[in-house]
């Protein structure tokens, strides 16, 4: 293999690729990323078994051939190598190294042959539709909060992408919990999306996803099978299985007979709940949410540190309600809300609270109250 590329998109191919390759590996192939030049291109691709992301950039492809080399070693001397420097690769099939030269550097790497590296093939995909990458954005930005981190509820770690609604408004839906807090978003079911599978999403794939997505205005085009998602933005592809699991029926946790609505500025209240919040002690971050006509009062009281509370008016009218919630919990909400005016629909102390923003239905969020 012989190929000489420019280090601007070779370090911006490396840097969608490398990311997938986990520091430690037992494994030591899974530590490498695949070169593959052919027909002008150089194709490079890197997996954990799990997930797996190719991108294909042009380059002078003195002689075609594939290598693997260390991925994180490869992307670091890429990156400290000057601007618009010419980068030749060099590998030769009797020695196991990559000869990597720019002016005056000059690096060997070991190579690991490319018939050891594993392809996570993805088999036949049922359904393909297209969004836009400003859509996909949000689905994952307003949701991803609420993914869990409980290794043992394995089905919750992930976004779970399904098509929901009726025939005359069906949606695209993305729904996340941990069991304490839910978050579900909408868009218009794009057209190839009918009858698709639900499927959960893993957390790192999703975060690879949007990491990925570096132009709103681009398109990108999503595959589903029972058991893989590939995901196609530009000239990266990226390949992961889906967690094998049944995502609960969220559904029964949205509450559909609040009848006390507190209407309040977001800002406002984003702000006074992070200033009373800074007493709360960080196990707890306990926050009381006293309301009365047109009043609320929050309120922090922490026995090893002191108290706070803060007055805001608000457009509240019915009986009156103390409730307690996660501070943390309540601003990730907040974060979420697009508009100026947020919506909270609660019932008791102890029953979970409906939160919207007052313009934007396409979105809901459900949290579950504390004891204060």
């Amino acid at each position: 293999m012989k190929v000489t590329v420019e280090r601007a998109q070779l370090l911006k191919s490396l840097g969608h690729v490398h990311r997938v390759v986990e520091r430690r590996n037992t494994i030591p192939i899974l530590g490498n990323v695949l070169l593959r030049a052919e027909n002008a291109q150089l194709a490079m691709k890197a997996t954990d078994l799990d997930l797996e992301v190719t991108e294909t950039l042009a380059a002078e492809t003195a002689m075609g051939g594939s290598t693997t080399v260390p991925a994180h070693m490869f992307y670091d001397i890429v990156r400290k190598l000057p601007d618009g420097a010419q980068i030749s690769l060099d590998a030769d099939g009797d020695r196991a190294v990559l000869a990597i030269r720019a002016g005056r550097s000059r690096f060997t790497l070991q190579t690991l042959p490319e018939s050891d590296f594993p392809d996570l093939a993805a088999g036949d995909m049922t359904h393909s539709f297209t969004l836009a990458a400003s859509d996909m954005k949000r689905l994952i930005d307003r949701t991803q909060f609420a993914i869990s981190t409980e290794e043992t509820r394995y089905y919750l770690n992930g976004i779970y992408l399904h098509a929901a609604g009726s025939a005359k408004a069906a949606a695209l839906r993305a729904v996340a919990t941990d069991g304490h807090r839910l978050a579900q978003v909408d868009l218009t079911l794009p057209k190839g999306a009918e009858g698709m599978p639900g499927v959960i999403v893993p957390r790192k794939t999703v975060g690879e996803v949007l990491r990925l997505i570096e132009d709103n205005e681009a398109e990108i085009r999503l595959e589903l099978s029972q058991g893989k998602v590939r995901v196609t933005i530009g000239n990266v592809v990226l390949t992961s299985k889906l967690i094998d699991g049944t995502f609960p029926d969220y559904g029964r946790v949205i509450p559909q007979n609040n009848d006390k609505e507190l209407i309040v500025d977001k800002a406002d209240f984003a702000a006074a709940v992070d200033r009373v919040s800074t007493i709360s002690s960080e196990r707890g971050r306990a926050v009381k949410l006293a309301l009365s006509a047109g009043k609320l009062v929050l309120s922090v009281n922490n026995p090893d540190s002191g108290s706070a509370t803060e007055e805001l008016e608000v457009e509240y009218a019915a009986d009156a309600l103390d409730i307690g919630f996660n501070s943390r919990y309540l601003l990730d909400i907040t974060g979420q809300i697009e508009g100026e005016v947020a919506v909270l629909r609660l019932a008791d102390p102890g029953s979970p609270t409906l939160i919207q923003d007052r313009d934007n239905r396409n979105a809901l969020y459900v949290l579950m109250p504390m004891r204060v």
